[in-house]
């Protein structure tokens, strides 16, 4: 069944989700050569690119939980793609060399997913939709 077939298609909670499974099925594809979820992915990259990066900032940044920030680190350790150190109170996230080593592959997974997006939905409607998407998802508070 469609989503606008659906008795609850007028239903922000119903749409809202029901799309977010859909982009989720979307990325799990797309990421699924680096064996990592999309959520790994992105702290992964943003490790990279910024390292020495605070779980805090990480967690703003991704817009999750503090919580589930340690969980994705735990599992990115294991695979020994990130290290935390403890400088004080305050804890540091550094790529480690195979992390690096990876990073094309992990910049060609996300031009999948953007342009397998894009090119179902329209590169310039994606574009107004995530931009309206994240004015009204700050409408909707912290």
């Amino acid at each position: 069944m469609k989503t606008s077939d659906s008795r609850y298609s007028k239903c922000l909670y119903f749409t809202s989700n029901a799309l977010a499974r859909k982009v989720d099925k979307l990325a799990q594809e797309s990421w699924k050569k680096v064996n990592l979820s999309p959520s790994h992915a992105y702290l992964l990259m943003m490790v990279i690119e910024e390292p020495g990066s605070q779980p805090k900032i990480l967690a703003e940044h991704l817009q999750l939980q503090p919580s589930t920030i340690s969980r994705l680190m735990e599992k990115l350790e294991l695979k020994k793609l990130i290290i935390r150190t403890t400088e004080g109170k305050l804890t540091n996230v550094y790529p480690t060399p195979k992390a690096k080593e990876i990073l094309p592959r992990l910049n060609e997974c996300l031009s999948e997913f953007y342009g397998r997006y894009a090119e179902i939905l329209g590169k310039e409607e994606c574009g107004r939709f995530v931009h309206n998407m994240v004015k009204m998802t700050d409408k909707l508070g912290p």
